[in-house]
């Protein structure tokens, strides 16, 4: 009965959409990021597990690797796991053993990491209680790991291809976002045709601004949230991304902050209403991305 009258005021407000079903190429593009998605959260878990690992047995071992991920750790981690693996060789064994798993293991910079791991593996305060056990759960963490990988880089390959046959898909790249990004915006949002204006796109995706009735902020503007959360997440780090390498986007974003005074993360948001506006209108339009119509004024600026 509750969910009855929920459902009931909702609709008699207009928080909803009419449903409309979408081309099948967005359908299966919607499918294969929802997969991914999953794939993502379980290499999180396993990274998060690895990293406790090392922290309990080696935890010395991120003054050598910044990146636990790179070909060198990863090829120190399969060979010496432990400090006590490592202990008492020399820097010439520990470089043959990398050999094993990558090409380019001497050098001055595989010298250094040598000398730096055995130096810290002598003084280590990780735990060596039940190593053997550990070194197992490590070696199926890994398998593990190493399956994920695999998954998501022939995931990632499929939406290549099959954004291959969406048109719109070179229209939000030559904005200079990623294939993920498109994949999760396109998936998400369906086919941008069906839009009027970006506005609709933020409100799809939860970003719009509505009034908060209940808790701590009561009566302010927030934003909605009622929307795609993935969408939403994605449209987020879209911008993040051109900020970093879309010259209109970073000098946009320098202004807000520099000129307007604005936050660093207000600004980000709303760019966010910027990069909504663009997706919408190169793709009305049939065109690509122009710096010269998005901002000419930094443009003749810069």
């Amino acid at each position: 009965p509750k969910d009855a009258l929920v459902i009931a005021d909702v609709v008699s407000r207009g928080f909803y959409y009419e449903y409309s079903q979408q081309a099948i190429v967005f359908q299966r593009l919607k499918t294969m990021m929802s997969d991914r998605e999953f794939w993502v959260t379980n290499s999180v878990r396993l990274q998060n597990r690895i990293i406790r690992w090392l922290d309990i047995r080696f935890p010395e071992y991120f003054s050598v690797f910044k990146d636990w991920t790179c070909k060198r750790s990863l090829a120190t981690l399969k060979e010496f796991p432990s400090p006590q693996d490592l202990a008492s060789l020399s820097v010439s064994e520990v470089i043959t053993g990398w050999r094993e798993h990558m090409k380019r293991a001497g050098g001055s910079t595989g010298i250094q990491k040598a000398a730096q791991l055995i130096a810290h593996a002598k003084s280590s305060i990780g735990e060596t209680s039940a190593l053997d056990e550990a070194k197992q759960d490590l070696g199926r963490l890994f398998q593990e790991f190493e399956r994920i990988v695999e998954i998501l880089e022939r995931i990632e390959k499929d939406i290549h291809v099959l954004l291959s046959e969406i048109p719109m898909a070179n229209q939000l790249r030559s904005i200079g976002l990623g294939t993920i990004c498109i994949a999760a915006i396109l998936s998400g949002a369906g086919d941008l045709r069906q839009y009027g204006h970006g506005r609709q796109l933020l409100r799809k995706a939860g970003l719009n601004l509505a009034e908060s009735t209940s808790g701590k902020r009561k009566g302010q503007i927030v934003l909605s949230k009622r929307g795609d959360a993935t969408l939403r997440k994605y449209l987020y780090l879209a911008t993040l991304q051109l900020v970093g390498n879309n010259p209109v986007f970073r000098q946009l974003h320098k202004n807000n902050v520099q000129v307007k005074q604005m936050k660093k993360h207000q600004s980000v948001f709303k760019l966010i209403g910027k990069l909504a506006r663009i997706i919408i209108g190169i793709v009305g339009r049939g065109e690509t991305f122009s710096p010269e119509k998005t901002a000419p004024t930094y443009i003749q600026a810069a």
